[in-house]
């Protein structure tokens, strides 16, 4: 099955159509979920949990040299293409800050709010860019899945550290603290306002892709999972990005870049009226093309000019 309508990012690896006949020798795992759709083609039934998750554990041991990989049942279950693509992003904006070139220090820190049971973001960074990750959880489960799969990955066991959020009503506070140096932070935001919202919306969805794939009408299985805090807040997306706006002033001088997707494109504008009103020194919208979707980021910074090249002298 291909996911190329939009193309990803130049550098993203997942260009065209997945190799499954390469995933399978790499992974032989995946070959009990092989299908053949109508004109011969390889595929997996994307309606199946277990196989999106193998098809997941199989890109990471074939492209990543990630071992072990794997999830607790219901959690959210990242499609890979898209979410390297906000990590390739990440480092353009990094070059575009830096003279066109992507900083060098070995110690580039990059803090990934609400880092899930997956770990995914921490996990292909640190494969692509050899960046270090702080990654921060509320849920003490997700956190444990994750030292469980970096046990298994010593490499990138050394790049990551995980940190529990003590406080579901904070995002940076016991996060950042006064002698942190923060280059760029990420976030995921829960985007529905409801867990009944968050059902209708992943029932919609995959109810379409069900039809497309296998020709059905029965209602799907929710293959990508996803609970609680993954998948809703009061207010949803816009009131989750607000709040993260409104602490990061507190963090100005420890962060270079804030970063955070933003899924609704109507959110941009009250969104960068916050951030004017906060007294952002920068900000910008950065769109990006994930496969069958747009998609975009809102990144901020309260450091002046000076400040920039300051950071860049000292850090990069």
């Amino acid at each position: 099955m291909s996911f190329k309508k939009i193309p990803f990012h130049p550098n993203n690896r997942h260009q065209g159509h997945y190799d499954f006949e390469r995933l399978c020798l790499c992974y032989p795992l995946l070959t009990d979920f092989i299908i053949y759709l109508k004109d011969g083609e390889k595929s997996i039934n994307f309606t199946d949990p277990i196989a999106v998750k193998t098809l997941n554990a199989a890109i990471l041991k074939a492209d990543y040299q990630i071992n072990s990989w794997d999830i607790p049942e219901g959690q959210l279950c990242p499609p890979i293409p898209g979410r390297a693509d906000y990590l390739h992003y990440l480092a353009d904006l990094l070059r575009q800050s830096h003279q066109g070139k992507l900083p060098k220090n070995k110690h580039l820190t990059v803090l990934d709010i609400g880092t899930g049971a997956s770990g995914i973001y921490p996990l292909l960074g640190v494969t692509e860019y050899g960046w270090h990750f702080i990654a921060v959880d509320i849920n003490t489960a997700s956190l444990c899945n994750i030292e469980r799969i970096l046990a298994m990955n010593p490499t990138h066991s050394s790049h990551i550290s995980l940190h529990l959020q003590p406080d579901a009503d904070a995002i940076f506070k016991h996060v950042i603290h006064d002698d942190d140096w923060v280059d760029i932070t990420m976030c995921n935001p829960p985007f529905h306002a409801s867990l009944a919202e968050a059902q209708e919306g992943t029932r919609r969805k995959w109810s379409n892709l069900n039809k497309k794939m296998l020709g059905s009408t029965d209602t799907p299985i929710l293959n990508f999972g996803g609970q609680g805090a993954e998948l809703w807040c009061p207010g949803g997306e816009l009131a989750f990005i607000e709040r993260m706006i409104r602490e990061s002033v507190n963090f100005s001088s420890r962060c270079f870049w804030f970063t955070c997707l933003v899924s609704k494109s109507a959110n941009i504008p009250p969104l960068k009226a916050l951030l004017k009103r906060v007294g952002a020194q920068e900000y910008r919208e950065i769109s990006m093309a994930q496969g069958n979707k747009k998609s975009r980021f809102l990144s901020w910074t309260f450091l002046t000019s000076t400040q920039q090249a300051g950071w860049r002298k000292l850090r990069w």
